[in-house]
């Protein structure tokens, strides 16, 4: 079984780390209790440093990918390559959105000149369609068009 190089370079580590442990608690039999104490507190804050440390390394192994979103917070900063692909779905989004508003302004502006249109061309002076009994008239022969 074959382990990569990097995995075999953390267990060497932690195997010297166990060795060098073993060594120094085997003479800590004879030393006095407040040297003893301090020692511990000592590799209680060797011990918090290494956990740490192994988190730093795991955000540095995720950091390598090729990924533009992957790279963004690692200290190397983003390739011309990795930048063209961050910035081109903005420009892609802001050109979508002005083309929808473009077109939605030309549907509106459409809309508006068949009704003016309507109006002009038809029989009725455009006074009349504001006449709230004009519009009580068009309701009544609606309703009288659809029950005949």
């Amino acid at each position: 079984m074959k382990n990569p190089p990097q995995k075999r370079a953390d267990i060497l580590q932690d195997r010297f780390g166990l060795k060098t442990a073993s060594y120094l608690s085997a003479g800590t039999t004879e030393l006095p209790h407040d040297i003893s104490e301090r020692l511990r507190a000592a590799r209680a804050q060797a011990v918090a440093r290494r956990k740490i440390a192994k988190t730093q390394t795991a955000g540095s192994v995720v950091n390598t990918g090729s990924s533009a979103a992957l790279n963004w917070g690692s200290d190397e900063g983003l390739s011309w390559w990795g930048w063209i692909g961050s910035v081109l779905p903005l420009i892609a989004l802001v050109v979508g959105l002005l083309a929808i508003n473009s077109f939605q302004n030309d549907n509106r502006m459409q809309e508006l000149a068949e009704v003016d249109s309507a109006l002009l061309t038809d029989e009725l002076p455009p006074a009349a369609f504001a006449d709230p009994g004009f519009v009580q008239f068009l309701k009544t022969t609606r309703q009288t068009a659809t029950v005949q």
